[in-house]
């Protein structure tokens, strides 16, 4: 395994099949924290995931303190637009966790707050009212770690 994604509380199915494709040509393993905005069996995620979501790596979490207690020895990096630290700064390491927020509020002020170091974002034009989706912020800080792996486990 490559790297670890996490989708905190994801809502929208057709990101969530997305990104479990990305997962499944890039040797990482999708998290999903619960609660969920769709049902897994919905139409719409294994669409969007194709004939890849069978092959896909995934874990389902209760909640994001029991994704932190299982991986406690594990390195996270949180993906938020109210991030100072951009993501090609960050030292990734084979294994390490890319959590990202929900799509329509991000992640939860406690959790940004309690890992402050640790925050990366992706730029962009200065705005509020929008940001990039879900899916392409993913596959944009995945593949700047799987770079920086050197595409261990890749052709």
């Amino acid at each position: 395994m490559n790297l670890n994604i996490v989708l905190f509380q994801p809502e929208i199915p057709q990101n969530t099949g997305n990104i479990g494709r990305t997962c499944v040509l890039t040797n990482c393993k999708l998290h999903l924290i619960k609660p969920l905005g769709f049902s897994l069996d919905e139409k719409a995620v294994k669409r969007c995931g194709l004939d890849y979501w069978p092959l896909l790596d995934l874990e389902i979490h209760e909640s994001y303190e029991a994704l932190r207690e299982k991986y406690k020895e594990s390195n996270f990096y949180f993906c938020t637009t109210k991030a100072t630290k951009y993501y090609h700064e960050a030292e990734f390491k084979e294994g390490d966790f890319l959590v990202f927020g929900r799509e329509s509020s991000g992640l939860p002020d406690y959790i940004r707050q309690e890992n402050k170091e640790t925050l990366i974002k992706v730029p962009m034009i200065d705005t509020t009212e929008r940001s990039l989706n879900l899916s392409n912020t993913v596959a944009i800080i995945a593949y700047e770690g799987l770079r920086q792996l050197g595409f261990k486990h890749m052709k």
